[in-house]
């Protein structure tokens, strides 16, 4: 009887671990999933698809690192209004971001007029701060704050596509 306790307490200590390693592996995050992996599920989970195509598509056909960023990402209305060229497609993506993971808490304390390097060379972003409800990045004003959050990358939702006056980086 005692052998036969010890065995059933070794089951069950290994049963417990076992259940122990699986619950914390499916609450942690996947080691192999990379923080704009996440952001790409979020922009979808509300609703931001075609810009999650765009940046799958990029991620796809580059081995470029993209954290430590805020994307300003259009809805996919105004994204279905242009057209893409294949060779543009990283620096219309790089139009809308900047190198700085910014919540919308942290966005809306530039003040009116700061301009802030985009994810393009010579291409800066100017800021139009008037308050929560009223904040915009060039022409698009950020009406879903907060889209994606993870560790190193920020997304916000803006009603257009930035627009940078005579220079179309989306043709």
């Amino acid at each position: 009887m005692g052998i036969t306790r010890i065995v059933v307490l070794l089951y069950l200590l290994s049963s417990l671990c076992q259940a122990a390693t699986l619950t914390s592996s499916s609450h942690s995050s996947n080691p192999n999933r990379t923080d704009l992996e996440a952001a790409i599920e979020d922009m979808r989970a509300k609703s931001f698809y075609g810009f999650a195509i765009l940046l799958q598509m990029l991620n796809a056909t580059t081995q470029l690192a993209l954290r430590d960023i805020t994307f300003f990402i259009p809805r996919d209305a105004q994204l279905s209004n242009i057209s893409i060229a294949v060779g543009r497609l990283e620096a219309f993506v790089f139009s809308h971001f900047i190198a700085m993971p910014l919540q919308f808490s942290d966005l809306i304390r530039f003040p009116t007029g700061s301009m802030v390097p985009s994810g393009v060379h010579n291409r800066m972003i100017r800021v139009h701060n008037h308050g929560r409800a009223h904040f915009l990045v060039n022409n698009a004003e950020v009406t879903v704050p907060n889209v994606c959050a993870t560790h190193t990358v920020k997304c916000h939702g803006v009603n257009r596509v930035i627009d940078y006056g005579h220079a179309n980086l989306a043709s």
